[in-house]
């Protein structure tokens, strides 16, 4: 069984910075790509960054400039540097892995809150 499990979610100011991380445990045989979701309070989840198997990157358009996803060496832990942070940017974040398992190929965090506020 694939678990991913996260971590540094909080409270900040507007324009304070929040690092998330994000391990994947279990068997995993190649991981396609890893990446961030968030979810604000009535809105659905949306892409916030991902990351491919090659490296390449992808940014919600509201969080380009401000954000960068980043992965570790072994390619199953991923990280989110969000610096600039805005209210609207307040929700919980999920970590989300695609994958090639013993059990499927989607898996997802428990999530983490991220709170925005002065």
């Amino acid at each position: 069984q694939v678990q991913l499990v996260e971590s540094g979610g909080g409270l900040v100011q507007p324009g304070g910075s929040l690092r998330l991380s994000c391990a994947a445990s279990g068997i995993i045989f190649s991981v396609y790509a890893m990446g961030w979701y968030r979810q604000a309070p009535g809105k659905q989840r949306e892409l916030v960054a991902d990351i491919g198997s090659g490296g390449s990157t992808n940014y919600a358009d509201s969080v380009k400039g401000r954000f960068t996803i980043s992965r570790g060496d072994a390619k199953t832990t991923v990280y989110l540097q969000m610096n600039s942070l805005k209210l609207e940017d307040t929700g919980v974040y999920y970590c989300h892995l695609r994958g090639r398992t013993v059990a499927g190929s989607d898996y997802w965090g428990q999530g983490t809150q991220v709170t925005v506020s002065s």
